[in-house]
């Protein structure tokens, strides 16, 4: 018997076969080739006494492979969702609990009183006078005897202080 006899003969079996069990036509169609391959290498090397038997477990065992990793992806799937789940209601029950007026907290407030406190004089000054005196960069520059360039500076000195320790309450300041 040629190959292409076996082929024709047992091609057909073993698709419907891996079907009937995986339910997806192209890893069914996948798994017969697959099997037609492995009997014509082992063809090659030994006889094969009994080649609807050999072809049946090759499917079975390569079928039972790919059930048992899709069963392993869904659970990893459904871990991963259980995960988000999970998440997902603690922020709801977070922002569910949280009081808006209560956003810039005593705790917020001593940090950023002890960031300003820290700061080098002129850093601190140009800093709030920007910031809780709404005056402009030409003001503080005058009152502070400094360039624009130099107000601009000491701004940004602050304020990267600022994001450094109040790093933890970013996202709750972003919404403010």
């Amino acid at each position: 018997m040629t190959f292409d006899d076996i082929y024709i003969e047992y091609y057909q079996r073993c698709f419907l076969f891996a079907k009937s069990y995986l339910h997806d036509e192209m890893q069914s169609k996948d798994i017969a080739s697959e099997a037609m391959i492995t009997l014509w290498s082992t063809m090659k090397t030994e006889e094969v006494k009994n080649i609807r038997a050999f072809l049946m477990t090759v499917v079975k065992n390569q079928a039972l492979n790919y059930l048992r990793n899709e069963h392993l992806r869904m659970e990893a799937r459904e871990n991963i969702l259980d995960d988000e789940l999970y998440e997902l209601d603690f922020r709801i029950s977070s922002l569910d609990s949280s009081d808006p007026n209560q956003l810039f907290s005593e705790e917020i407030i001593a940090i950023v009183n002890h960031t300003l406190n820290e700061l080098p004089e002129k850093t601190r000054r140009a800093f709030m006078m920007s910031r809780y005196e709404n005056k402009s960069m030409k003001e503080i520059a005058e009152s502070l005897n400094v360039t624009v360039k130099g107000v601009d500076y000491h701004i940004g000195k602050a304020l990267q202080a600022l994001r450094k320790n109040l790093k933890d309450y970013l996202y709750t300041l972003l919404f403010f």
